[in-house]
């Protein structure tokens, strides 16, 4: 009897240990989950103004660089405008007021009636062939088909793509459009057009200013075929 009655006082205490095992434990993990929780808003809290201060100050950086590039585009209106000689189809060419020209038109006959060097600021010495020009536009005497030959190598090795470009104010004028390292060392695209017994080249050396080449120099410049 004495053994059975110990037995059930083992169990019955066995009963009410478990509950409180598991209430401990329950105390326990809320403590710790209480704790952090603290200590995650005290960090918040310590930490807000720091961080809602730095959030603010990417804001305005973001929101200043494109205030600048805003500034920077209207900067380039009105547009300047190059014309040249009759004899070249009077060739005109649209170009942002912040850039400067630099144009040779010879006088006496040559291979080259028409050679233009523009650049943002100042044109920079010509004869330095390390200088990358915004837009470079020349008029030649030398065949077109000759001119294009010269970057099949080059297409090839996969240092340019050629693909088949018509003027949107010219119709008629229909040549190539080569992208690529169109010069050694600079990256560009390159405009080639044949027109009477000439060669129009439209081309810039930088792709920096490829934007500018696409949606200034290509949609407004116009030519007399």
């Amino acid at each position: 009897m004495s053994s059975m009655k110990s037995s059930r006082q083992t169990g019955a205490m066995n009963l009410l240990i478990i509950p409180l095992v598991v209430s401990i434990i329950a105390v326990i993990g809320v403590g710790i989950f209480a704790t952090m929780s603290y200590s995650q808003a005290q960090d918040y809290k310590t930490n807000v103004a720091q961080k809602v201060a730095a959030a603010v100050e990417v804001s305005n950086a973001k929101v200043s660089e494109q205030k600048e590039k805003d500034f920077a585009e209207k900067e380039k209106y009105p547009y300047n405008t190059y014309v040249g000689p009759e004899a070249s189809g009077s060739l005109t060419v649209k170009y942002p007021k912040t850039w400067s020209a630099y144009i040779k038109e010879p006088r006496t006959s040559s291979s080259t009636p028409v050679d233009g060097y523009f650049s943002t600021g100042f044109v920079p010495d010509t004869s330095d062939t390390n200088n990358a020009y915004a837009l470079r536009v020349q008029v030649v005497t030398q065949r077109y088909d000759t001119l294009l030959k010269a970057y099949a190598a080059a297409q090839k090795t996969g240092k340019v793509t050629i693909a088949t470009y018509q003027s949107p104010n010219v119709p008629s004028l229909v040549g190539s459009r080569i992208e690529g390292e169109i010069v050694p060392k600079k990256q560009g695209v390159k405009i080639l057009l044949p027109f009477r017994d000439k060669t129009l080249l439209l081309w810039t050396e930088s792709i920096d200013y490829r934007s500018d080449f696409d949606d200034i120099i290509l949609k407004n410049f116009t030519l007399t075929p």
